[in-house]
């Protein structure tokens, strides 16, 4: 295996790591989405931590590490708009107060959407994530 710098994911081996990281993160979440959509509901285990895996693969793009392995822009937008319809059936079943349930949101909508943006061609897509 080559090594061609001495941080931490430089080398082949690092890198294959990094690789199965961000392919199993991308793969938890592609079967959480084409699973039981009551999954995704706002109290629900994949309510709460897809958007955890989205942040880290968008954490993983932004700093160069997804090694272009994320899903394209369209799947991730389609991802929200599914997420989102769960999360707005569920919601107000659980009387958030409506400075929660807005600000969790835009934070759910923010989420999705740095992601795609870290997924498409071009400025701001992958290789130049800001």
């Amino acid at each position: 295996m080559g090594t061609w710098g001495s941080g931490n994911f430089e080398s082949d081996t690092a890198a294959d790591h990094l690789a199965g990281v961000v392919d199993r993160l991308v793969g938890e979440v592609a079967s959480a989405m084409s699973g039981d959509p009551v999954a995704l509901e706002a109290d629900e285990y994949w309510g709460t931590a897809l958007p955890c895996h989205l942040e880290l693969l968008y954490v993983l793009a932004r700093e160069g590490y997804s090694g272009g392995r994320l899903p394209s822009r369209e799947v991730v937008l389609g991802w929200r708009r599914d997420f989102m319809a769960a999360w707005e059936r569920s919601i107000d079943g659980l009387e958030p107060a409506p400075e929660f349930r807005e600000e969790r949101r835009a934070v759910l909508h923010l989420t999705f959407d740095r992601l795609a943006e870290a997924t498409a061609p071009g400025p701001g897509g992958p290789g130049d994530v800001v």
